[in-house]
């Protein structure tokens, strides 16, 4: 154990010696996924949520398709089928973008946590009590004032529960990026076991940094939770 923590311990934190490696992209994935993820989801989960056809249909095709396949397709699809396309190589701006395995994760990892979350938001919305709404309105609340002042955060509030697996799903999800050769936790993890030959090591320090990462997430979260969601709990406010 401690030969492979000398040979490949920053790599399991931070660099491997050419670039951001194991915890440190983890996490950098993690966070740029949700974080876009997040950004999109709300517009599309008001779209979802829509009277107008022509608005909730092509955003209920999208988590559709995203929800039901893979994430393992979603990213293989992404790192090597859409530049197999020569629509794609004749354009510089996508040629260049789709040539970073980098890029090609980040972009599969976005669609597919935003297609869950715009679902999670939506079923927020509609379930948000009409009387709240009716009380708005009363204030003179309409449309999009409506939607960004009461809305939005009254859903995001409710729906924190639902959204924290999520994001602790999405962790998780992050290992898969090594299969698009970006050096994330797992990447280190079978790299050391391939120049070691120590496998019960290797991809023991691997779970136990994927273990702490959800740890604390899980404790950001039920804090959230107990700050935001008080107000649905008369007894504690």
């Amino acid at each position: 154990m401690i030969e492979l923590l000398q040979q490949y311990g920053l790599a399991y934190l931070y660099t491997d010696g050419n670039g951001l490696s194991g915890l440190a992209m983890t996490l950098w994935l993690f966070l740029a996924s949700m974080l876009l993820g997040f950004a999109l989801s709300l517009p599309l989960a008001l779209a979802r949520t829509s009277r107008h056809a022509w608005l909730r249909l092509p955003v209920q095709l999208y988590t559709l398709v995203f929800r039901g396949t893979p994430l393992y397709i979603q990213l293989l699809i992404c790192y090597t089928g859409l530049y197999s396309l020569q629509v794609v190589r004749e354009h510089a701006l996508l040629d260049q973008f789709l040539r970073n395995a980098l890029n090609c994760t980040l972009l599969a990892f976005v669609l597919n946590t935003c297609a869950y979350t715009v679902e999670i938001f939506a079923g927020a919305i509609r379930n948000l009590p009409a009387g709240e709404l009716e009380a708005a309105q009363a204030y003179g609340l309409r449309g999009w004032k409506l939607n960004l002042f009461l809305v939005l955060p009254a859903a995001l509030r409710r729906s924190l529960p639902a959204y924290s697996n999520e994001l602790i799903l999405m962790l998780h999800a992050t290992s898969l990026a090594f299969t698009a050769t970006v050096a994330d936790i797992l990447k280190v993890a079978r790299d050391a076991n391939a120049a070691t030959f120590l496998t019960f090591q290797a991809f023991g320090v691997a779970a136990l940094l994927y273990m702490l990462l959800s740890f604390v997430l899980v404790g950001l979260l039920r804090m959230a939770e107990r700050r935001w969601m008080r107000f649905l709990d008369p007894a504690r406010g």
